[in-house]
């Protein structure tokens, strides 16, 4: 009983720490304003950067709409960089060489561990834009996405702007069961910079400004790892301009991409983005990692340990329905602004699947190689 009793403390503990996470959460999204642009003279030199490796089914699609945005074409670069593709990508992109298409062919003779930060890295070297934006080579994003960006970058002269991504055209429960799951990361990332406390950022929709990238050093000191082109470039920027990182709020900025077909493709992935923790300079990021993934290690064990003791099945249970009360309210306002409220019906589901996927990524994304775009890389 006294172990019982010490359990069912420590367990409080940590559901009352991940409550006050949670609704920290909430207040960081609400502090976000929703950005309404103002009509004015855009001035800004543009270069979109896409790294492109075997998207042949997908490439042509991105290309047209990023050549259908309404920002001046005169301020507008783009360039997709080849990475060694082993189809018909470079042909695709070269096909729409007359229509202000840039093709670079990353010519790399040595094995790397992080072929996109070099192909990136490159593009940045030779464009002529003052504003970079990555978007990556299955995305898809309306015709005011960048005009979006730029007017948010010109009023606010934020150094870095992190935008909204989402899931679309699922095909089925598991690629539904994603998209919820993904919006709640867009969402945190979005509350953190919110609060004042950048942690997380997608690569699929950033802007910053060329001179921060060159001021930051680029990508040196995390060019060795595979992932991180995006979320450790966005702490090395806010460890310097901490008050100069923006979230866009608006629902004209939302890039769209595909969810992972199958379970295997979808570890893959977050053994990758989970690779990048092992990297973090910021303590209170990783203090944060850490608490969230022994709040969800507690909830298993407890209820594991309830399969044999009764008792522990009580506490599973009320822990499970903080969580659910909690992340309900955060997905609420994140998917109200994404306009996908029908995915809520799956929290019951996604909660219990959620806790078993973090205990594991905790340890699997830290540890050992991965299969990313056809390669192994660590």
């Amino acid at each position: 009983m006294e172990i019982l009793n010490l359990i069912s403390l420590l367990s409080a503990a940590l559901t009352l720490i991940y409550a006050f996470l949670v609704l920290n959460f909430i207040r960081g999204w609400h502090n976000l304003t929703y950005f309404i642009p103002e009509i004015s003279d855009p001035q800004t030199k543009v270069s979109i950067i896409v790294a492109a490796r075997d998207e042949e089914a997908n490439i042509a699609k991105t290309i047209d709409d990023l050549i259908a945005q309404t920002y001046p074409k005169v301020l507008t670069e783009i360039i997709i960089i080849d990475d060694h593709s082993t189809d018909a990508t470079a042909e695709i992109v070269l096909s729409y060489a007359d229509r202000n298409v840039r093709l670079i062919k990353l010519n790399e003779d040595r094995a790397l561990n992080s072929y996109k930060k070099k192909a990136i890295q490159t593009a940045i070297g030779t464009c002529s834009g003052d504003l970079i934006v990555t978007t990556d080579a299955d995305c898809r994003m309306g015709e005011n996405w960048l005009s979006t960006i730029v007017q948010l970058f010109e009023q606010k002269k934020y150094k870095m702007i992190s935008s909204p991504v989402a899931y679309f055209q699922e095909k089925s429960f598991f690629e539904r069961l994603q998209s919820l799951e993904f919006l709640y990361l867009i969402g945190l990332g979005a509350s953190t910079i919110g609060n004042k406390q950048p942690s997380t950022c997608n690569g699929a929709n950033l802007a910053y400004e060329k001179a921060t990238f060159y001021e930051v050093g680029g990508f040196q000191g995390i060019d060795d790892l595979a992932s991180g082109d995006d979320e450790l470039l966005l702490h090395k920027i806010a460890a310097k301009y901490p008050d100069q990182i923006g979230f866009l709020k608006n629902r004209e900025a939302i890039v769209y991409t595909h969810a992972k077909e199958n379970l295997s493709a979808f570890i893959q992935q977050r053994r990758r983005w989970a690779s990048k923790s092992t990297r973090y300079k910021n303590k209170g990021i990783i203090v944060l990692g850490v608490l969230i993934w022994i709040f969800n290690l507690s909830i298993l064990s407890n209820f594991i340990t309830g399969l044999f003791v009764p008792g522990f099945l009580t506490i599973t249970f009320y822990q499970l329905l903080v969580k659910m009360v909690l992340e309900s309210l955060f997905l609420w306002d994140v998917t109200g602004f994404a306009k996908r409220r029908s995915l809520l019906i799956l929290i019951p589901v996604l909660n219990v699947l959620h806790i078993l996927y973090m205990v594991y990524i905790g340890i699997a994304g830290n540890s050992g190689k991965y299969n990313w775009k056809g390669r192994m890389v660590r």
